[in-house]
């Protein structure tokens, strides 16, 4: 009963001889991924102007998500309703 801690030890050595000498190569090879970053302040123009700008963005952007969202409600609304006949 105390060669457990015995066989412990050599199944630990064991584990880590295999796991140095394994080499996995990765299945995809690394890419560096550049975020995305908010523009910077263009310092040039008035800051009413800049802030209007982004406002502007803004809600093109919302637009945008409200014309997709919209889009999508009414593709699944057509196809529900083709499926019950």
């Amino acid at each position: 009963m105390l060669d457990w801690k015995a066989d412990l030890d050599r199944l630990i050595e064991e584990t880590m001889r295999f796991a140095k000498s394994a080499h996995i190569e990765p299945t995809m090879p690394r890419t560096l991924v550049e975020l995305n970053r908010i523009p910077s302040v263009n310092w040039r123009e008035s800051e009413r102007e800049e802030i209007g700008y982004r406002v502007a963005n803004f809600k093109a952007h919302q637009q945008r998500f409200i014309r997709e969202r919209e889009d999508y409600a009414a593709s699944e609304l057509k196809r529900m309703q083709a499926s019950r006949h």
